[in-house]
């Protein structure tokens, strides 16, 4: 369950919201366009950020500039 210590986990880089426009799900109530996020944990296809809400959240790479 390494899940449960990214939040104290080191940060890997920073990164940027370029938008929070999604088809499906509600990322604006979490992400704000043009505010620096810390990467926990990254994969092929998402970040593993600290959102608006303080809690760890997953998001697709589209929504980010490095």
């Amino acid at each position: 369950m390494l899940h449960l210590d990214w939040q104290d986990k080191e940060t890997i880089k920073t990164i940027t919201c370029e938008h929070a426009d999604a088809a499906k799900y509600k990322v604006d109530r979490v992400l704000t366009p043009g505010k620096n996020y810390d990467v926990k944990n990254e994969t092929n296809e998402f970040y593993f950020i600290i959102d608006n809400s303080g809690k760890i959240g997953g998001f697709k790479k589209d929504y980010f500039r490095e």
